[in-house]
C-alpha cells in the first residue's frame, strides 16, 4: 500500500478520478434506496450524483490533455490514508439522517484529499483544477443546503423527519419494547422462586440464564414469523426477531447475573435494585418513544413487576 507522497501526478489524477465515479456512484445508489420513502431527499442525492460527474469528467479532460488517453486503475483501498466505503448493498437499514450523515463526511473527505493533493502538484494547471475542486467540496455543505432547500421546501423535511422517526419506532422501539417488557418481567417468577426456595445463588443464576436464554429464543421466533412487514410497515421480520429476542434475553439477564454474587442476601439486595432500574428503563422507554405518560408509564410497570416478583418470592418461600 502506498502512501500519497510516493503517488505522481497522473496518479493522483487517476486517483480522483476513480474517487468521483466511486462516490457518484454511491450517491445514486443513495437516490435508489430512498427514492419510495423519501423520494424528494432521493432528488437531492440524484443532483449530487450528477455533480461527481462533472467532477469525474473535468479531472479526465485535464488527464487526457496532460498524460493521454490510457488512466491506470488508482483506488482509495490501495493508498494509505483514506476511507473505504463500503458499497450501499452492503450497507445495514441507514436511516435517513445516517445517509446524509455519511454523504457530508464523504465530501469532507474529498475536500481534504483535494487540499493534500493540489499542495503536491507542480503543474499550474493541475494545481489549479485540483484547488477549484477543493474549495468545490468545501462548499458543498452549503450548495447542499440550498438543494434541500430546493427539493424539501413547504415543510417536506418536516414530513420526511417524522416519517423516519415513525419507522424508527415500528421497526426498531416497539419489537425491542416488546422483548425488553417481556424478559424483565416474565423472569421475574422463575428467577426469585428458585432463589427463595433454594436459598442458593447459584440456582438462581442458572434457572434465570436459561429462562432468559429460551424466552429470548421463543420471542425472537414468535417475532419473526407473527408479520412479514410488507403491509404493515414493520421491517424486516428477521431484524425484528433479532431486535426482540435479543432485547428478551438482556431484560432477564439483568436480574440473573447479580446471584452470581455468593451470599444470597446480597445477591438478592442487588437484584432487587437492578429490578427496579430495569422497571424504570421501560417506562422510560414508553414515555419517549409511545407517547405515554411518564407517571403512569411507571406506575403502570412498577405494579406489574411488583406482582410478578412477588408471585416468585411467595411461591419459591412456600
Amino acid at each position: 500500500m502506498r502512501t500519497m507522497s510516493d503517488l505522481t501526478e497522473r496518479e493522483i489524477l487517476a486517483l480522483a478520478i476513480g474517487a468521483e465515479e466511486e462516490d457518484g456512484r454511491i450517491y445514486a445508489d443513495f437516490a435508489e434506496r430512498l427514492r419510495e420513502t423519501y423520494p424528494d431527499s432521493a432528488k437531492i442525492f440524484t443532483d449530487m450524483s450528477q455533480e461527481e460527474d462533472e467532477h469525474r469528467r473535468s479531472l479526465m479532460d485535464m488527464y487526457a490533455a496532460k498524460f493521454g488517453q490510457h488512466i491506470p486503475l488508482i483506488r482509495r483501498q490501495d493508498v494509505r490514508g483514506f476511507a473505504v466505503h463500503k458499497p450501499v448493498w452492503a450497507m445495514p437499514v441507514l436511516g435517513i439522517d445516517a445517509v446524509r450523515n455519511t454523504a457530508r463526511q464523504m465530501e469532507l473527505e474529498s475536500s481534504r484529499f483535494y487540499r493534500a493533493a493540489a499542495s503536491r502538484s507542480t503543474d499550474v494547471a493541475i494545481r489549479k483544477l485540483l484547488g477549484d475542486l477543493a474549495a468545490v467540496e468545501e462548499g458543498h455543505e452549503r450548495r447542499a443546503g440550498d438543494i434541500e432547500e430546493k427539493r424539501l421546501s413547504g415543510g417536506k423535511r418536516e414530513a420526511e423527519d417524522d416519517d423516519a422517526r415513525r419507522r424508527f419506532v415500528l421497526q426498531v422501539v416497539q419489537p425491542g419494547l416488546v422483548g425488553l417488557m417481556d424478559g424483565s418481567v416474565s423472569t421475574l417468577a422463575p428467577v426469585f422462586a428458585a432463589a427463595f426456595a433454594t436459598h442458593q445463588s447459584v440456582n438462581a443464576f442458572l434457572v434465570g440464564l436459561a429462562a432468559s436464554i429460551g424466552a429470548g429464543i421463543s420471542m425472537g421466533f414468535a417475532e419473526a414469523l407473527s408479520d412479514d412487514g410488507k403491509i404493515s410497515g414493520r421491517g424486516a421480520p428477521i431484524i425484528r426477531g433479532v431486535i426482540t429476542g435479543a432485547m428478551t434475553t438482556l431484560g432477564g439477564i439483568g436480574h440473573t447475573l447479580p446471584y452470581l454474587i455468593h451470599d444470597f442476601w446480597t445477591a438478592t439486595a442487588v437484584a432487587c435494585v437492578v429490578v427496579v432500574v430495569e422497571l424504570a428503563a421501560i417506562s422510560w422507554i414508553r414515555w419517549r418513544y409511545m407517547d405515554s405518560n411518564l407517571v403512569t408509564a411507571a406506575i403502570q410497570v412498577m405494579f406489574g413487576g411488583a406482582l410478578v416478583l412477588a408471585c416468585g418470592v411467595l411461591i419459591g418461600s412456600s
